[in-house]
């Protein structure tokens, strides 16, 4: 059989932040298959990335010692603009796939007939949250969430692979200010990942949606 040379690359984000969460992804646009993976050369932390919520958001910067964990959610090439918007304060950038190992033992991202090609979102520098801006529930817990999805591991892999936790943090559970809020989660599930790092009172972390 002739090889087919006209066939689109397949592209893929790597979300490593709120995309990792299926719910929050199907907000902003149409996305196929999503697959956990760690990514090498990268870092996570925590940063205010935007003045707009009154909160601070996870960020990756290149660092050639460190690793990060996400999703790899293939993306259609018409879907970009839209999680550019979404990404607004990134940039947009393409990272070479051999730093990709996946969860899932035997997935292959490529094939002889079609390229592959991995986006990531990525900051420019690092603004430690702090009281105007902290690390706030009602975004956590939406990441929290959507690594579930995938198992507990990478729950607590989310957690250890991310710098930053000892800056400010709010319970804002009762008045969120995350837009993409999912106040229907259960917490109890998500409130001991929290309390790994949390610089507050458990007192502080178990405080529910009203």
């Amino acid at each position: 059989m002739q090889e087919n040379r006209e066939r689109k690359p397949r592209h893929f984000i790597f979300g490593y932040g709120s995309l990792i969460n299926s719910i929050s992804r199907s907000v902003t646009g149409e996305t196929g298959i999503a697959v956990a993976v760690k990514i090498s050369g990268f870092v996570r932390h925590w940063s205010r990335i935007s003045t707009d919520f009154g909160m601070s958001s996870v960020v990756v910067l290149p660092d050639e010692n460190g690793a990060c964990n996400g999703v790899l959610v293939e993306v259609d090439e018409a879907e970009f603009a839209s999680f550019d918007l979404r990404e607004r304060g990134y940039q947009r950038v393409q990272v070479d796939s051999t730093k990709l190992s996946f969860y899932q033992a035997g997935f292959a991202l490529t094939n002889d007939t079609q390229e592959s090609v991995v986006w990531l979102y990525q900051a420019r520098k690092i603004n430690n949250p702090c009281e105007e801006f902290p690390v706030v529930f009602s975004y956590l817990d939406v990441i929290l969430a959507g690594c579930l999805e995938y198992s507990e591991q990478f729950c607590e892999d989310f957690v250890q692979l991310t710098q930053g936790w000892q800056h400010a943090m709010l319970n804002d559970r009762q008045v969120p200010r995350y837009p993409r809020v999912q106040s229907s989660l259960d917490v109890e599930k998500l409130n001991p990942y929290i309390a790994l790092k949390a610089p507050i009172s458990n007192a502080e972390i178990i405080r529910p949606y009203l």
